[in-house]
């Protein structure tokens, strides 16, 4: 069944204060891994799901950033996507492999130590995406937070030439001849369905996702009437300084558990 753990092991921690667990889990019939960051301490905490960026390798999740997460007082979790570090599949950037973030968010939310109905959804970058379709999928999501976030495939295409030979590979062409796959894969065409508070966060000085994913986003959130925060950096770019970088973990996890959410 799609979520159902069926691996678990210690994965090494970065944190004194907080345990790893490499996890393989189900979705739609394929073997899947993430990682599981959640504080030592027992208790019970709300849940945190991290939707990572990039595919394959590029972007792949770093035990040190979900570790920087749980230890804000956090269950997160955060899949790979189907056909990496093992896991069966082909990744196929935000097509069927949004059903990896499905299932995270249903395993996330049957874990014992999460709080019910308190799963929070993150996205960075390409996760932008996947963490808007994810919130639709799943009204119950207590918050959702993009920084950096994708949120219109066609535009990505546009602005990352170095990015296209890929895209038309996974996707299967260009958005002149394939207009209804990057439809598809685009969140803001389905938004008037999501529930949840959005907090939208990007730098304008982003050559990776550029700050009109962010702009779009918001207009259309505002156009529907849906609760929606933007933070904008006028100095930074996709990757923000350290020092910052942490300030806004702490900001976001804070505005993140302020959240409530009435379906």
């Amino acid at each position: 069944m799609d979520g159902t753990i069926i691996d678990k092991q210690h994965f090494p921690s970065p944190s004194p204060l907080v345990r790893l667990f490499l996890v393989t889990y189900m979705s739609q019939g394929l073997k899947v891994k993430g990682l599981i960051a959640e504080p030592i301490e027992k208790g019970i905490y709300e849940g945190f799901l991290y939707l990572r960026g990039g595919i394959k390798n590029v972007g792949m999740v770093r035990p040190a950033r979900i570790a920087q997460f749980a230890s804000e007082g956090f269950v997160v979790f955060a899949p790979f996507y189907r056909g990496n570090r093992g896991g069966e599949g082909n990744e196929d950037f935000a097509g069927d492999d949004r059903h990896d973030a499905f299932s995270a968010f249903t395993l996330l939310k049957n874990l014992p130590n999460v709080q019910e109905n308190r799963v929070h959804i993150f996205g960075f970058s390409r996760g932008g995406v996947m963490a808007l379709f994810t919130a639709i999928q799943f009204p119950e999501a207590a918050s959702i937070v993009t920084w950096g976030g994708v949120s219109d495939l066609s535009l990505t295409y546009v602005e990352r030439k170095d990015m296209r030979r890929m895209m038309k590979r996974v996707i299967g062409g260009s958005p002149k001849t394939e207009p209804d796959e990057y439809e598809s894969r685009t969140p803001l065409y389905e938004l008037e369905k999501l529930k949840p508070p959005v907090l939208i966060i990007h730098g304008e000085l982003d050559n990776n996702v550029s700050v009109e994913h962010a702009r779009r986003l918001e207009k259309r959130l505002q156009s529907l009437g849906m609760q929606v925060e933007a933070w904008y950096f006028k100095n930074f770019t996709h990757y923000f300084p350290p020092a910052i970088n942490r300030e806004v973990v702490r900001d976001l996890c804070l505005w993140m558990k302020k959240q409530r959410c009435d379906i």
